[in-house]
């Protein structure tokens, strides 16, 4: 049996106020068309963001979710860019599994962009989620390559 709009958009709310990451999320407005979820409003983090989206993806009946929300960092957790390249740098090159020699990372008004090349699929997207809850990032872009003939 197939959901509702009005079922799907319950649980989203729901799943949304059941977040921990998102203590904010009656800034958060929820709309959904024949299976699909647009979410709008303002979130104080990178991290937030992805998690609304990830909280409404996991809902029955949802069939795609739109993201048109915009992260607005706090006075508290902006930083310069090279304050979080540095710190982003360092998570790559702590990270065992990763091999940051053929990594790097770009940083333009906070947002992050990921560079250089990786021999699996799961080092790209573990290098992409270490970014997720890095204080002062507004995006984040992974053009990380996957290429198995590394060494």
């Amino acid at each position: 049996m197939s959901k509702t709009s009005d079922e799907i958009e319950h649980a989203v709310r729901s799943a949304l106020s059941d977040d921990p990451r998102l203590p904010f999320n009656d800034e958060i407005a929820v709309d959904v068309y024949h299976g699909v979820v647009t979410l709008r409003g303002t979130v104080g983090s990178f991290g937030q963001e992805r998690a609304a989206v990830a909280a409404a993806r996991r809902q029955p009946g949802v069939e795609d979710v739109y993201d048109q929300l915009q992260v607005r960092l706090l006075d508290a957790d902006r930083r310069v860019d090279a304050d979080i390249r540095g710190e982003a740098l360092q998570l790559l090159l702590d990270d065992p599994m990763l091999d940051a020699d053929y990594l790097d990372v770009r940083v333009k008004d906070a947002w992050v962009t990921l560079t250089g090349q990786a021999d699996r699929q799961f080092q790209s997207d573990k290098a992409f989620e270490h970014m997720l809850n890095l204080r002062g990032v507004t995006g984040v872009t992974n053009e990380i390559t996957v290429d198995q003939r590394l060494p």
